[in-house]
Formats: C-alpha cells, structure tokens, sequence
C-alpha cells in the first residue's frame, strides 16, 4: 500500500468511527446551538470578516433546514460546517468527515474521477483517474451533470473554512475535489462533464471510480511532509516539512543539513516552504535560526482569548506549570491579552548560513508556513520566490479544538491574533519578491526550475 494512502487515511480520520449511526433531531438542533454559543464564547473575534446579523441569519437558514427526524454524521458534520465556515475564517473549521468516507470507501464506494486545479479562473482537469482518456490535463471542466462549475463549487464552499474564495480553492485542491464532491453530491455513478478544450466545446459521459482501488491508492497528496536536502549546481536544496511532529528529530535533520550546507560551500541556499501544512513555531524559529543575522520574533504582536472551554482543554492537554498556559488559566473568561514570545537568537556565526537565500511559497505554504516567510520576508532574510500563499501571515489562529456534547463532532477554532513582523494588517497572503506560477496540472516544477536557471545566470 502506497506511504502516501496510508497517511491521509491517518489525516482523514479527524472524527470518531460512529460510522453512519443515526442521531435523533432534538440533540443535533441542541449541538447546533451549542456550536455558535461555544463560539461566540471562545473565539478570538467570531464576527472580524462577517457581520453578527449576516452569520445569525445563516445559522438560521442552517436549523430551518433541519426536517428529518435523524440524521447521520455525514448530513450532520455538512450541516455544522456550514455554520462554522460562515466565519470565514480558515482556523476556525470543522474537518472533512473522514471516518465516514474510510467506511464508504471500504464498503465498496465510488467517486468522481476527475483531480481539479484551479487557474486563472478557470477549473481545469488535474489528474484523469477515468478511462476516458479525452480529458486530458488542462482541459477547462465547464460543467458536471448539467450544473455549471460555479454552481457546483457553490455547494461545496459551506465545506470548507477561509478567509477568501482563493485560499477556498486552495484548501478544495489539497483535500481533492473527488471526495468534497462525494460529501456535497453523495454516491453518483455517472457523470456528463462539458469541457472547453482548445476552444471546442465537447461533453462526455464517464464512470465513478472505486474509492480505494482507483482513486486512493493510485494517487499523491497535493500536501508534502518530506524532510530532504540535495545539490543543484549553485544551490543547495532544503525541504524542511511541516513544522511537527518529534521536534528532537527535527532538530537532529536541520542541525545535520546545515553542516552538509556549509561543508559544500554553494553560493544560494533555496528553503521550500510549498505544499506545507505549518505547524508550530518552536520547530519555524529553529530552522530561521540557521539564517538569521540578528535576534528575532515569529511575530509583532500575538493576542489570545481566554475562556472556560480553552481552560479545560488546557488543563487536560498541557502543562499548566509553563508561563504561557498560566496566563491562560489565570485571566478571566472573555478577557484578550498580549503574549510577547522572547526575542530568538540566531545560530553562532560559524554553524549559519551567510549566502544568498531564497524561500519557495504557493497557495499550498497553509498556517505557520505562511508566517514564517512573512518573518523572513520581514526580516530580509531571503528573497521569497513563488506566488502568493492561501493563509494570511497576520490571521485569526493558534487553534485548539473541542468536542460537541452529543453529536462528539470536533470543533476547532482560534483562540489567537496574530500580526507579521513588520505590523502589517492586511488581509492577503505572503506577496513573493519574486512571482512563479505555480501549475498543479502537469508534474513541472516550474518554481524551482525558473528559480535555479535564475540562480546558475546569476553566478
């Protein structure tokens, strides 16, 4: 079984196996009164990008639409999604409902066979898992059944939390359009797509395909977890990972690269921070240490909220006798207060870094990834190469989670504010000093190799 299959059924399974046990209307309309009192509660600001009219009336819209005297995980988890990602905010979410889907492939389940990338406006075909092998990559997907694109993503934004329709798409494409299509559309075994190819007009009738046999099994995450360092000519190649995970062992791989690094004596240094999921600054700081040339913040200002609900799950998951989670447990419930995290210091000057260094981003660079290169952005510490990512560097995070009473769908949320180093509040993503595409349709790197063709003409 491939290493990458193994590990997003890891990922997907955010939700306790209930399978698709039923759950009487009385206690989800009670869990759904909960989920927005909770929120209004522990939120850092639940209403900073909606008005509190505009999500009550969505929260209304939702409960109206509850008829049916029960209602399985996969309806309620759908429902509740659109509730929390009317906050548009992309910390503050509910996740895809990933046991279920495990059940549903296991049991034989089918899905859309069609990966999609979205492009200059465009929704253009990714990967074709189909035998229809018309569909090539690249091909403009105008409609599914009927529906036109618009329509269909329509459905499937209420799944997905962000601050913008543009980090939308970016979460769509790293969860896969085959399997949010599933959640919003449910099993359909056929399909008639109209696609706009070279400026022809062409529809085609295709078949779903087997969850595990044909889809997940045969397929690659847009997301990377991999550690790795090599040589390219004038450059040396770094991929850090996400920032988690055995932070000894994290250390242990930057510590051993820079040494490799330094012993090679290359003129650039390229970091890539693409297709990273973030993670935490303890493991950020670290790595920026080894190219740093004087003291830093990941941030100029950091702002929580405390409350009942961040209590307890303080109490229960942390330990209490650290200065950061004492502030927490000893500020009243409501209340907001500064967090100033010391200055870092960078790495003896013998073990850094003092080439020219470059910072690979893209709409993928999700949280702490994004954050830090703002900081080394801020900082000049490299040049950031790439396009703009999906997740703001100054942002509404530091996310917890928490569990609904009866219904036990997790619940994640911010508990923080965060802002760049340089005190800049505005609401975009990490702006590269130099812009790459970045095309998800073929198997190109084109933001590495226009960047070492860049490098190798500079030296």
């Amino acid at each position: 079984m491939k290493k990458g299959y193994v590990i997003i059924l890891t990922l997907l399974s955010a939700l306790p196996n209930f399978g698709q046990k039923k759950i009487a209307q009385q206690q989800v309309i009670q869990d759904l009164h909960f989920l927005r009192e909770s929120l209004e509660e522990a939120h850092y600001n639940l209403y900073a990008y909606i008005t509190k009219e505009a999500f009550n009336k969505n929260f209304e819209d939702v409960k109206s639409s509850i008829t049916k005297d029960s209602l399985s995980t996969l309806e309620i988890t759908s429902l509740f999604q659109a509730v929390i990602s009317k906050a548009n905010n992309g910390h503050t979410e509910i996740s895809f409902p990933g046991s279920v889907y495990i059940n549903y492939a296991y049991s034989g389940g089918t899905v859309f066979p069609l990966e999609l990338a979205f492009e200059h406006g465009k929704v253009l075909v990714r990967k074709n898992w189909s035998q229809n092998h018309a569909l090539a990559p690249g091909a403009e997907v105008k409609s599914i059944n009927n529906l036109p694109m618009d329509e269909v993503l329509q459905k499937i934004y209420p799944l997905l939390s962000a601050e913008r329709r543009y980090f939308k798409l970016a979460k769509l494409e790293l969860m896969s359009f085959p399997r949010l299509y599933w959640q919003a559309f449910g099993e359909q075994k056929n399909f008639e797509v109209e696609i706009n190819k070279k400026g022809d007009i062409e529809t085609h009738i295709i078949h779903s395909i087997r969850v595990l046999e044909d889809y997940e099994m045969k397929r690659n995450e847009v997301y990377s977890d991999k550690r790795e360092l090599k040589f390219l000519n004038q450059a040396a190649y770094l991929k850090p990972g996400n920032f988690g995970g055995d932070e000894q062992k994290y250390r242990s791989f930057i510590d051993s690269s820079f040494v490799e690094i330094k012993t090679k004596g290359l003129p650039a240094l390229i970091i890539d921070f693409r297709n990273n999921l973030g993670g935490d600054d303890t493991f950020s700081d670290y790595l920026v240490s080894y190219i740093a040339d004087r003291p830093f913040r990941w941030n100029s200002e950091f702002t929580l909220k405390t409350s009942a609900i961040l209590k307890k799950h303080v109490r229960k998951n942390y330990d209490t006798t650290s200065v950061y989670w004492q502030k927490v447990l000893t500020h009243e419930d409501g209340s907001t207060y500064p967090y100033e995290f010391p200055l870092y210091n960078p790495q003896p000057a013998d073990k850094r870094y003092s080439g020219k260094v470059y910072v690979l981003v893209n709409r993928q660079s999700h949280s702490q990834s994004a954050v830090t290169a703002a900081q080394i952005q801020d900082y000049k510490f490299a040049t950031i190469v790439g396009e703009e990512t999906g997740d703001f560097p100054s942002l509404y995070a530091s996310q917890y989670s928490y569990v609904l009473p009866h219904t036990a769908i997790e619940v994640k949320l911010s508990k923080g504010y965060i802002v760049r180093v340089n005190g800049s509040k505005k609401a975009e993503g990490v702006i590269p000093d130099m812009y790459i595409k970045d095309h998800l349709l073929d198997e190109d790197d084109e933001i590495l190799d226009g960047l070492v063709k860049y490098i190798e003409n500079e030296h």
